[in-house]
């Protein structure tokens, strides 16, 4: 079972006893701040969890797979991510 938003603003909420709709606040502020970050093209850096960060893809050929025509794929952004070190050895076992 996936660990959702609705989880995340029940943590806050018990954890530091903020009323409920006070951590809705506060999540969807966060989330609109790096939401906008990536759409400006910058990367998010969050210590001790990880990066995410926006590439470029170049325009490509491709091909329809439900045709198997050859296609021209546009440029676009994409966003990656990958995980600090701390996190990575704690998904381990190692921290």
């Amino acid at each position: 079972m996936p660990f959702t938003k609705a989880h995340i603003v029940n943590s806050i909420h018990s954890q530091l006893n903020l009323p409920k709709n006070r951590s809705i606040q506060v999540i969807e502020s966060l989330l609109e701040i790096i939401k906008r970050t990536l759409a400006n093209g910058e990367d998010v850096l969050i210590s001790g969890f990880g990066k995410f960060c926006v590439n470029e893809k170049k325009e490509r050929r491709g091909r329809n797979p439900q045709t198997g025509k050859d296609m021209t794929l546009r440029s676009r952004r994409v966003i990656t991510f990958k995980c600090s070190g701390v996190l990575r050895d704690r998904i381990n076992g190692e921290g």
